[in-house]
């Protein structure tokens, strides 16, 4: 797999992973990130890491978090991911799961409630490489990248226990 390839893939996963969110979030897409991967010398091996990702914008409580976990976790068995590893910290729970093909999924929730999914490979075959519309620090993209979540939903934001 080529570097285009592996962003194609993140991308699909990402786009059905939001979808797969209901009620909807709002959102939107994270940094792209490439680094290239060496032989632990410095020395190139002639492929990169590529990771791509969403910033969800939507308050998500406490209270619903590990429901976002568990929703998230059905998408991606749903999606042929296996070898899940999640922690239910009760503040910043986090779930990582692998397909067979080496794509990685993070969801995240950091300290201030604000919740990332990324997906990615390590150390594919470097290539040229395009970027969906919208992508920060990439041409047509904002400059400023979007991480606190800022808009709130009546199911996501409640603060109640749920139901």
């Amino acid at each position: 797999m080529d570097m285009q390839q592996a962003g194609q893939r993140a991308e699909e996963i990402l786009d059905g992973t939001m979808e797969a969110i209901q009620p909807p979030v709002k959102w939107v897409r994270g940094v792209a990130m490439e680094s290239a991967c060496s032989t632990g010398l410095n020395e190139p091996t002639g492929t990169t890491t590529v990771m791509r990702g969403r910033n969800i914008l939507t308050v998500v409580s406490a209270h619903r978090r590990g429901e976002l976990l568990a929703m998230v976790q059905r998408y991606l068995e749903s999606q042929g991911f296996g070898d899940f590893d999640i922690d239910h910290d009760e503040k910043m729970p986090e779930l990582r799961a692998t397909a067979a093909d080496g794509l990685t999924v993070i969801l995240g929730v950091g300290s201030i409630g604000n919740v990332n999914v990324d997906a990615g490979f390590g150390c594919v075959r470097d290539s040229e490489m395009t970027y969906p519309k919208g992508t920060p620090f990439r041409p047509g993209g904002p400059k400023k990248v979007e991480r606190i979540p800022h808009e709130h939903s009546p199911y996501w934001s409640a603060t109640g226990a749920p139901q």
